[in-house]
């Protein structure tokens, strides 16, 4: 059974919400998925993924960052100029804020929840950060995470500043997508600090799998190591899958999972299975 909702985030924003296996919010076991950059909700496996763990008991969270550019038409980017104007920071507050009215009941009565989160990409990113301020999440996984915020050449930040914004293409769309300019500054602002990933990983202290194609040509496998290598490697796992790439073999719109895809869900679940007893 999957439910839609629309959260008001603490910055006054929509957060536009699905959760699957409602049936089993007494059961205290929540999945956060957290998606990445051009990513939302109903991308390609995501829903297989949440019904995938409903199956199994988990309560699952899915949600789209309010300025991730989906509105209205839950599978098309239609919210450029909101896209334009996302920052780092206001996906970690905005992360904050689903954890949080999960904690305070908004979804249905729970008690003494084991939360955990699921991040692919910057949403892999995006949910260390997170995991590092917030006592109530109880272990995290990243699929295909990056290492570091900062993707940018001295170069490419001297035409943003000129320019007071930066293009990016969306392959599949074909849309040019563009950054403003205040991305940038909340990236230079709190690189050393909110935003700075080893020091939130070697911060962390809690069950952390890490899972990589090694075949991934958007974030490279050295990422992968790189946050395995701040992470304590006492509650630490990193396993990386042979001839797979950065979205495990699946595509928007979904066409269906894969041997690879499936043993990245089974692992996954094993992980939050034994640390949420």
């Amino acid at each position: 059974m999957s439910e839609n909702y629309s959260l008001t985030s603490s910055l006054g924003e929509k957060i536009a919400i699905t959760t699957y296996g409602n049936e089993h919010i007494y059961h205290n076991k929540c999945i956060v998925l957290v998606h990445g950059f051009k990513g939302f909700k109903d991308w390609g496996y995501a829903p297989y993924f949440s019904n995938y763990f409903a199956t199994k008991g988990f309560f699952v969270i899915t949600f789209n960052f309010s300025h991730n550019g989906i509105g209205e038409n839950k599978f098309e980017f239609t919210e450029l100029e909101k896209f334009a104007n996302n920052t780092f920071s206001r996906e970690i507050s905005e992360l904050e804020d689903v954890v949080n009215a999960y904690i305070n009941n908004y979804f249905g009565q729970i008690t003494k929840p084991k939360i955990g989160l699921v991040g692919h990409s910057r949403g892999g990113a995006i949910s260390l950060l997170t995991a590092s301020k917030l006592d109530n999440i109880k272990a995290v996984a990243t699929w295909g995470s990056v290492s570091n915020l900062d993707r940018y050449s001295d170069r490419q930040k001297d035409i943003w500043k000129e320019k007071g914004y930066f293009s990016v293409m969306n392959m599949r769309t074909k849309q040019e997508m563009r950054l403003n300019i205040s991305l940038l500054d909340d990236l230079e602002t709190n690189k050393k600090g909110s935003l700075n990933i080893q020091k939130a990983v070697e911060n962390l202290d809690k069950p952390l799998l890490i899972i990589h194609g090694k075949e991934d040509l958007a974030v490279k496998v050295s990422e992968a190591k790189d946050i395995y290598n701040w992470s304590n490697k006492e509650k630490s796992d990193l396993i990386l899958i042979d001839n797979i790439g950065h979205t495990f073999g699946c595509v928007h719109p979904f066409e269906g999972t894969n041997v690879k895809f499936d043993k990245v869900l089974s692992l996954t679940c094993e992980f939050f299975g034994k640390n949420f007893k």
